[in-house]
């Protein structure tokens, strides 16, 4: 491939990139790219900001980038931006981009500190910058703030996830020097999901702020914690330079000067700075795509083959033909259907091999997690043979008997059973959490294509309170209430209230069960056995 061709390679995949986001596919492809992470305050903004040469990116405590940004830079001869969900309209004053990034972030995620992976792909074109597409991810931090939910590290872990697991994506690991490398949350990370530092490039930040007598020299010649691709050191401007106002073209001046005049990096001046930071990248970038375009060819012809398959399947599909409409849903479902009860029966020609799901899942909670919870309930074997002594005492009451009478050890037995009600409805709970994972994989292989979906298909676990109602759990309540004595009639009917009647009876014609009309009688008589009662007995 020549020079030319080389330099095409950044921009295809960029055009890739916003195809894919553009149709809400961009996670279904490893693209190649490179994944800016850090923790809060590390410098991330103020280096991307020194790539473009413009302030565009939100400032503040706190989270401040609460999307995954898409950063194409692109090499023109006029400076302006581009939002992908702005099309057609051009940015020439970056204030207006930093509104706009806050507005679209705000429209997903609302206006108090939440997150959301779903990026923001923003292409600035500019004579100062070099072809490089960077994906800035939200910092690392600890606590929540605003209305963030309590796992809001877990949360953003799990987006960060999302993007540096993927072998086709390099990792851009910035960390201040003013702070313990051994505690970076960036090459915590980075080490987790590469720990042959292969696909990480280190950026340390901050190198004006250390302390008297100390400096990073070893850290940037890569000997402390070696990374393959090195460690490239920036001085970024203070908050005093922002909230001043400092140009950034001069604040790259006063970079230069620190290098070439401190002691310790003198040296590797040339091998420092946000310019030789951007060269890097893009070249290192450049390389990683060619590197990995053969691969990404055979995935691209593979999805393709599969999207004209499925295309065939519905060619003579007409929009305008109400029935031919239902008839493609009634495939949808039907598919659903089948691949439902492939998941739950554990049949089918793609097995997960990695981890237990669906069935396998089921099967455990029953064999395992639920005798496990059955094994944890204590009984005082000391005061269970004092209730079953005080129990023969009052069914023979002043008489002595001969024999241990049965009712005596029904009477505890029953009464142990009701313990056993608090780890049967958890099972239940534990079993319902797992048919709504398995309907959500289901719904997301046959429902993904339409946007916006359903919002029943689009959040599957809205059904799991009508799982939880009472048809859901009503066979195991049935069981305890047989097993203790109390499915008596009227005694039954009693204890379960009339209002519930209704969903018991829905419940029963669903699943087929038979001798309903048992229980409807025994709550519909119940006034004129008690009265038959007290008539005959003079009972009240």
């Amino acid at each position: 491939m020549g020079n030319r061709g080389m330099e095409d390679l950044i921009p295809l995949v960029n055009r890739m990139q916003d195809a894919f986001s553009a149709i809400g596919q961009n996670a279904t492809l490893d693209l190649p790219q490179i994944a800016v992470v850090g923790g809060q305050s590390a410098g991330k903004s103020s280096v991307l900001e020194n790539f473009v040469g413009k302030d565009f990116l939100p400032r503040g405590s706190g989270i401040v980038t609460r999307r995954p940004l898409v950063l194409q830079l692109m090499t023109c001869p006029t400076e302006y931006a581009e939002f992908l969900h702005c099309k057609g309209k051009k940015f020439t004053d970056f204030d207006e981009v930093r509104q706009e990034i806050e507005a679209e972030t705000d429209r997903i995620t609302g206006a108090n500190k939440g997150i959301s992976p779903v990026p923001i792909n923003l292409r600035v074109y500019s004579p100062h910058v070099l072809n490089l597409t960077l994906v800035d991810l939200p910092g690392m931090t600890k606590v929540p703030v605003g209305d963030q939910p309590a796992d809001i590290e877990a949360q953003i872990r799990e987006m960060l996830m999302q993007f540096v697991t993927k072998e086709n994506c390099l990792m851009l690991a910035v960390s201040p020097a003013n702070s313990d490398l051994a505690n970076s949350d960036a090459l915590k990370i980075a080490k987790e999901v590469d720990p042959q530092g292969m696909r990480t490039i280190g950026v340390i930040t901050k190198l004006d702020l250390m302390d008297e007598g100390t400096d990073a020299k070893d850290i940037l010649e890569n000997k402390l914690l070696p990374l393959r691709r090195g460690y490239i050191g920036v001085v970024n401007r203070s908050q005093k330079d922002i909230d001043g106002r400092k140009d950034i073209n001069a604040a790259m001046a006063a970079e230069r000067k620190f290098f070439l005049s401190h002691p310790s990096y003198r040296h590797l001046a040339d091998r420092m700075g946000t310019p030789y930071l951007q060269k890097i990248l893009n070249q290192q970038l450049t390389n990683h795509i060619r590197d990995t375009l053969p691969g990404l060819r055979a995935k691209l012809q593979s999805q393709l083959l599969s999207i004209e398959k499925e295309v065939e399947e519905y060619k003579n599909f007409r929009p305008d033909d109400p029935s031919r409409k239902t008839k493609a849903l009634l495939q949808m479902v039907q598919q659903f259907s089948v691949d439902f009860d492939k998941c739950i029966e554990g049949s089918g020609d793609q097995i997960d091999t990695a981890e237990l799901s669906g069935g396998a899942r089921i099967n455990r909670i029953f064999h395992e997690r639920f005798p496990f919870e059955l094994v944890k309930m204590e009984f005082d074997e000391k005061e269970l043979r004092k209730e079953i002594s005080y129990a023969i005492k009052n069914i023979h009451g002043i008489r002595t008997g001969l024999f241990t009478p049965d009712m005596a050890f029904e009477t505890i037995v029953k009464r142990q059973i009701g313990k056993i009600k608090e780890p049967c409805t958890k099972c239940v709970d534990m079993v319902i959490s797992e048919l709504v994972n398995t309907v959500r994989q289901c719904t997301k292989k046959h429902f993904c294509l339409f946007s916006p979906p359903h919002p029943r298909l689009q959040n599957p676990s809205a059904d799991y309170s009508l799982l939880r109602s009472p048809p859901g759990s009503l066979q195991p309540s049935l069981l305890l209430d047989r097993e203790g004595g109390t499915w008596r009639g009227a005694g039954w009917a009693a204890v379960h209230p009339p209002a519930c009647l209704p969903a018991y009876r829905t419940a029963w014609d669903r699943f087929g069960w038979t001798g309903w009309p048992v229980v409807e009688s025994c709550a519909e008589k119940k006034t004129s056995v008690e009265a038959e009662l007290s008539s005959k007995y003079g009972c009240q």
